[in-house]
């Protein structure tokens, strides 16, 4: 997807906790970066309040990540973790997380990593999958302005 499609990224530098002996980041980052940015894409669209991190009713589960990676990112560098809602399913949610560096000037196409995670809803911690909530539905929805929700 283009930097300029998605409707939300947050920005991080790196820091030195994040890097290997060379000061490149260490590839497990990538996956904690991506929840990062999920976290951040769900405080804008106006659910992260319901999560059950901050005693909320809704919880879900990674149960999928898979990491493409594209270019190394550097110690001190800059960069934009873009998020977006690209499925929901009967139980699921897709994210699409990209990992955009600014070492080229801002704006410009600097992919360094593409990171697909499926979530599941349940209806507790530790509980079976359980049907997406509606009106998490509609604030994925109005927060992309376009229609998510599989059609079965």
């Amino acid at each position: 997807m283009a930097r300029s499609d998605f409707r939300f990224a947050f920005r991080r530098r790196v820091r030195y906790a994040e890097v290997d002996a060379q000061a490149v980041v260490y590839f497990a980052r990538y996956l904690e970066w991506a929840d990062v940015g999920v976290v951040e894409y769900w405080r804008a669209a106006g659910i992260f309040d319901r999560a059950g991190l901050t005693g909320g009713d809704i919880e879900f589960h990674v149960v999928r990540a898979e990491i493409d990676y594209k270019a190394p990112m550097m110690l001190d560098e800059e960069v934009d973790i873009c998020v977006a809602a690209t499925r929901i399913g009967r139980t699921s949610a897709d994210f699409l997380c990209e990992l955009h560096g600014l070492a080229h000037g801002e704006g410009t196409e600097d992919l360094r990593a593409r990171i697909f995670q499926v979530q599941v809803h349940v209806a507790e911690a530790r509980g079976a999958p359980a049907p997406v909530p509606q009106w998490i539905v509609r604030a994925f929805e109005d927060y992309e302005g376009r229609p998510l929700k599989e059609a079965r």
